[in-house]
């Protein structure tokens, strides 16, 4: 585009769709690879293909050419049709090359209504139409998923939508499957007066309420034990989880021993925790 001065407010306005082609052509060419080993047996080298997929981008890019990446249909209709070396891609790159190097003014004369309908044998080829066929047999979550990035991006046009959509849904639905393996039993030891808690599972922002109405901070106790053990913290919200129940047991004057902590948890209770703290209190009352 040489009629385009290289400015700051053009740099601003090209940027984010040259972020956003880059991370399609990058999430293309990842599914085309995972699709492709599960069709040969074989295991890619994905950072490989990002980066030879970048410096060749770079390089078409001080060219004058398009950016270009992996593409799904043809790659599974290569493999189908018993391509499954270096060769037949490469032998697919030359031909290209070729046709629009040389016989260009012959690919014009193509009628359009003919390359709509070779895309449209590709998309029926390549559809995974079991997903449809065995669509009751997956868990509800998943359907959700596939559903609504199919109509993102056919409503959109655009696969960065779609993608990210489906990576959003997927990443809440996680979220909340594992918020359900926690689990905290207490048991308690009367000739004590102590009551052990046994925290199970992962703890983060999802399970963080979950984890501090376990508690009962108003039993009169001596001593409180959280066994840890078999529990990872993984985020702030996990941490203030944990200075909460500790310094709710402690203004009930009870005393609180925290065992059993990984030493990942540890290094983030550490770092951002106040329970142990002197105005620890003071701190969770000003929240």
């Amino acid at each position: 585009l040489p009629d385009i001065p290289l400015n700051l407010e053009t740099l601003t306005i090209i940027l984010p769709y040259s972020l956003g082609l880059a991370a399609v052509g990058l999430l293309e060419s990842m599914m085309t690879a995972t699709i492709v080993d599960d069709l040969t047996d074989t295991n890619s080298d994905k950072n490989r293909e990002c980066k030879g997929q970048g410096v060749a981008n770079i390089a078409s890019g001080f060219l004058g050419g398009m950016a270009g990446c992996a593409m799904i249909g043809q790659s599974i209709i290569n493999v189908k049709s018993g391509g499954g070396t270096r060769l037949p891609t490469f032998s697919a790159g030359v031909f290209l090359l070729i046709m629009v190097v040389f016989i260009s003014d012959w690919l014009k004369a193509i009628p359009m209504a003919a390359l709509v309908a070779v895309m449209i044998m590709v998309a029926i080829g390549t559809f995974n139409w079991d997903s449809l066929r065995n669509i009751r047999q997956y868990p509800l979550s998943s359907n959700i998923v596939m559903i609504v990035t199919v109509i993102v991006v056919v409503a959109t046009h655009n696969l960065a939508y779609g993608v990210l959509v489906g990576v959003l849904l997927s990443a809440l639905f996680f979220a909340n499957k594992i918020e359900r393996y926690m689990a905290i039993q207490s048991e308690f030891n009367e000739p004590e007066n102590t009551r052990t808690y046994t925290v199970t599972g992962q703890v983060f922002f999802s399970s963080a309420d979950k984890f501090t109405s376990a508690f009962d901070f108003k039993e009169a106790l001596s001593k409180v034990v959280i066994d840890v053990s078999q529990a990872h913290f993984w985020d702030v919200s996990a941490v203030a989880a944990v200075d909460k129940v500790v310094i709710k047991f402690r203004r009930e004057g009870t005393e609180v021993e925290l065992i059993g902590m990984n030493e990942a948890s540890k290094t983030l209770v550490d770092k951002f925790g106040i329970h142990d703290k002197p105005d620890a209190l003071d701190r969770l009352n000003s929240h």
